[in-house]
């Protein structure tokens, strides 16, 4: 249980915890800081992301890795999936500056998200849950405070201090000082997180409930109704998508997809990297996206993108769990690079 004290233990910026408690307004991302992902072979996935992308160990939480996305503290939580448990995206993570447990769950009362719990699994739509992490799964001494909360749709969100890498000490700020390396080098580098698409069922309802509580400003229009949402100074962003389909494939609600960056995106050597290590094209554009899966989409100018195409480039992990991969200047905009946003 979460108490008054654990709180005044963990947080020792008690100037900055309280001028961030006490100012008006809705809750200011400063970014997009991971995804955690639940796999039926661990061994397996660490394999596939470090010869694909070369992700070192930047931490531990009992059975999670952390793995490093760049420099960090951006990362992919990565476990084996519990018996029963779902495989694939369990929730992903924003942050904002002078994180203060009280006053984001104030918040989240004013927007009609109530206390749940026993855990962040058992919560149901618009709930919250603050998870004290121990010692034993990474956590600080006296315990490292995460806050959870759900949509309408019961995605599962994870909000943090600006400075979280999933660690140790008041504010998971403390990850492995060499970060374990992986055995070899990457095909490709990434540098940095995106986004995630969420799949809602209801747009409208969901931009009015993201858009309440964090105001985030609209960076730019993948078509007449679909706005991506900036999150801090950008380029990182919330799409939201609902109905219809992922290339042709039934759309569940949850996480659809995460995207990362890298330097010098070039569609064909993305794919022959991701040949390499046995991903292979789809031939068909429709269909559900099935396990080690690419494929480019071109958004025409109808959805925001380049006349004549941005190319959107896509691929799936061994458990067919779903990623995107652009330029380190992608906004989710226009251009051939999808990198002309609102200034």
């Amino acid at each position: 249980m979460f108490t008054r004290r654990n709180l005044l233990l963990s947080v020792p910026a008690l100037a900055a915890s309280r001028a961030w408690a006490q100012s008006a307004g809705p809750i200011r991302l400063r970014s997009f800081n991971h995804v955690t992902i639940r796999v039926s072979d661990f061994k397996r996935s660490l394999e596939f992301y470090q010869t694909l992308l070369g992700m070192p160990v930047q931490g531990h939480q009992g059975a999670t890795v952390s793995l490093r996305i760049g420099t960090g503290p951006q990362h992919i939580g990565m476990s084996a999936a519990a018996p029963g448990e779902r495989i694939g995206f369990h929730h992903f993570c924003m942050t904002a500056d002078g994180f203060g447990v009280d006053r984001v769950l104030k918040m989240l009362a004013d927007h009609g998200v109530t206390p749940g719990g026993p855990s962040a699994a058992a919560l149901g739509p618009l709930q919250s849950f603050v998870r004290v992490r121990s010692e034993a799964e990474g956590g600080g001494k006296e315990g490292t405070p995460e806050l959870y909360f759900t949509d309408q749709d019961g995605i599962l969100v994870q909000l943090q201090d600006a400075s979280y890498c999933g660690g140790s000490g008041p504010l998971g700020n403390i990850c492995l000082a060499k970060p374990e390396a992986p055995p070899r080098k990457g095909l490709l580098a990434v540098r940095d997180m995106s986004h995630v698409t969420l799949n809602v069922s209801d747009k409208a309802r969901s931009i009015a409930f993201y858009q309440g509580l964090f105001q985030m400003p609209v960076q730019a229009h993948q078509g007449p109704h679909t706005p991506v949402f900036g999150i801090g100074r950008g380029p990182q962003f919330l799409a939201l998508s609902a109905g219809g389909a992922n290339a042709g494939a039934p759309r569940k609600m949850g996480i659809g997809h995460a995207c990362m960056l890298m330097d010098g995106f070039h569609v064909d050597k993305v794919l022959k990297a991701l040949a390499e290590v046995g991903v292979k094209p789809r031939g068909d554009a429709s269909g559900a996206v099935g396990p080690m899966t690419s494929y480019v989409r071109m958004r025409g100018e109808d959805a925001g993108g380049a006349k004549g195409g941005t190319p959107e480039l896509y691929f799936s992990d061994p458990d067919g769990i779903l990623y995107q991969l652009q330029d380190t200047t992608y906004c989710g905009g226009a251009g051939y690079l999808g990198n002309v946003c609102r200034g």
